[in-house]
């Protein structure tokens, strides 16, 4: 089990964060972050015939006003990272290399959630 909380320092544009333990089980967790902006953080573990699957994902919920109708509604967007370890040939060193690898790409100049937000690939 995580930490609890869970605390991710402050990183421009983000503010500091702390996810606490709202629901918890022997595959996974989901935790929140009460302060002005809504977090919510969802980690999730399975096992199958191809290999053991790990998934996370963090929602930011807003109160948004709709251009169309002018009403205020919750409005929430996610974000996801799904990993697969098959049964045989990667060892966790091999794993944590390959997530590395994607969020350095996704970190990199070329690519960007900005430039991938704008429909780019």
């Amino acid at each position: 089990m995580l930490t609890d909380p869970i605390a991710v320092a402050a990183a421009a544009p983000t503010p500091a964060l702390n996810f606490y333990v709202t629901k918890s089980d022997g595959f996974g967790s989901q935790r929140r972050h009460d302060g002005v902006d809504r977090y919510d953080l969802i980690i999730n573990h399975g096992s199958g015939k191809s290999g053991d699957r790990h998934y996370m994902q963090i929602r930011y919920t807003v109160d948004a006003v709709s251009p169309y109708t002018g009403l205020t509604s919750k409005q929430t967007a996610t974000a996801s990272l799904s990993f697969t370890v098959p049964q045989f040939g990667f060892t966790t060193a091999a794993m944590v290399a390959l997530v590395k690898a994607l969020t350095d790409t996704l970190a990199d100049a070329e690519v960007t959630t900005t430039k991938l937000l704008n429909f780019q690939s």
